[in-house]
């Protein structure tokens, strides 16, 4: 082979320490570091951001509490409120059982005059129909005698050709 001759290839030549953040020799100077800037996050954390994240959860759990306290009292509310229609209700609908049944009874009270009154009516008009049927009556009896000596005076007298008088017919009818 010939000297002097190179081959290209795709390596980084090596380097005395390698990765830096690996580097034994800067270990030191790292953790100094990174204590100065866990100490600074940590006051700035426990200084500044801790006391405002722990008074926005106080006020977010006072709220909510609040609100739960607010929801409790307008179920006790609530609970009152349907107590006191239950109670409203009951009262209205025996005042309306009260009230309907003195309607029943006064309407009843009323059908029963009406009736009485009527049957009052219907009997007046019964009497006074019972005389009108006895005089109606009695006239037709007083026509009938009247018509029977009428034909008793005319039979006599077209059968025998005598003539009777009305009171001896009436005698003979009557009879």
């Amino acid at each position: 082979m010939a000297e002097g001759t190179t081959t290209a290839t795709t390596e980084v030549p090596h380097k005395e320490g390698g990765f830096p953040p690996f580097d034994t020799t800067t270990f030191p100077s790292q953790l100094f570091w990174l204590v100065i800037t866990f100490g600074f996050l940590f006051l700035v954390l426990w200084r500044l951001s801790g006391p405002r994240i722990n008074s926005a959860i106080t006020n977010r759990r006072a709220a909510i509490n609040g609100a739960v306290k607010k929801a409790a009292d307008a179920r006790a509310e609530a609970e009152a409120a349907e107590a006191a229609y239950a109670s409203a209700l009951a009262t209205a609908r025996g005042h309306a059982a009260s009230l309907a049944e003195e309607t029943r009874q006064a309407m009843a009270a009323e059908i029963a005059k009406a009736k009485a009154a009527a049957d009052a009516e219907a009997a007046q008009a019964m009497a006074a129909a019972d005389a009108r049927i006895a005089s109606t009556r009695e006239a037709a009896r007083g026509h009938v005698k009247l018509a029977a000596q009428d034909a008793a005076i005319a039979i006599v007298e077209h059968l025998t050709g005598d003539k009777v008088s009305a009171d001896e017919a009436a005698k003979a009818i009557g009879a």
